[in-house]
């Protein structure tokens, strides 16, 4: 997308009043390789975008991610967090909280061997869930809003969410991934294999764990 374009598009996007339009699987923007992000919006831009963003996701209760292609803009760009409502919650498991974080040109790699597995779920594929085998523990190389290039770990839940949010970026969805076996309304999966637990979940309808 030309640069002129790309700007236009953008202010169109946040010249709309309230949360920002999610794009549903089946619309292309979600299977293109989205382009680094090289300066294409002015400082003023980008950080409005990244704000529109934030509150998208806020404001949507199971959200902890959002990736530019899934607002119809194929950059390298998203942003995580998971709710403070959930923090306790999380903490209780084993699970770090993430904190608010803005993914810019990023990439990972696995840190480890291990693998884990979970149900995902997304924005772009509502009303649904599958069980996705991921690296536990990664290192992840990133830009922040300000331009600054990092280098960290991640592990568990963190290390999940930015994977899953980096495959945006690359046009792939969880379901390129999942246990298809696994697929389930969120419905099934609240009522009927959370309480269940992975292992029973797996033995039942028939699909390997790591």
């Amino acid at each position: 997308m030309e640069r002129t374009e790309l700007s236009e598009k953008v202010a169109q996007l946040l010249d709309a009043k309230g949360a920002l339009s999610i794009v549903n699987a089946g619309d292309p923007v979600l299977r293109q390789k989205t382009e680094p992000y090289e300066g294409q919006l002015d400082d003023d831009t980008l950080q409005r975008l990244i704000v529109r963003m934030r509150t998208t996701m806020e404001d949507t209760p199971s959200a902890v991610g959002l990736a530019a292609p899934q607002v119809g803009i194929p950059l390298r760009l998203a942003v995580l967090a998971t709710p403070e409502r959930l923090s306790a919650w999380l903490i209780e498991r084993g699970q770090q909280p993430v904190p608010f974080t803005v993914l810019i040109n990023p990439s990972y790699r696995a840190a480890g061997r291990q693998r884990a597995a979970s149900f995902e779920g997304c924005l772009s594929v509502p009303g649904w869930q599958a069980v996705v085998a991921r690296p536990d523990r990664i290192e992840l190389r990133r830009e922040d809003e300000r331009g600054k290039l990092l280098v960290e770990e991640y592990a568990g839940l963190g290390a999940r969410i930015v994977q899953h949010e980096s495959d945006h970026l690359d046009g792939t969805l969880y379901v390129d991934r999942a246990e298809l076996r696994s697929l389930s309304t969120i419905e099934e999966v609240k009522e009927r294999w959370g309480p269940a637990g992975l292992a029973a979940t797996a033995e039942q309808l028939g699909f390997p764990l790591p």
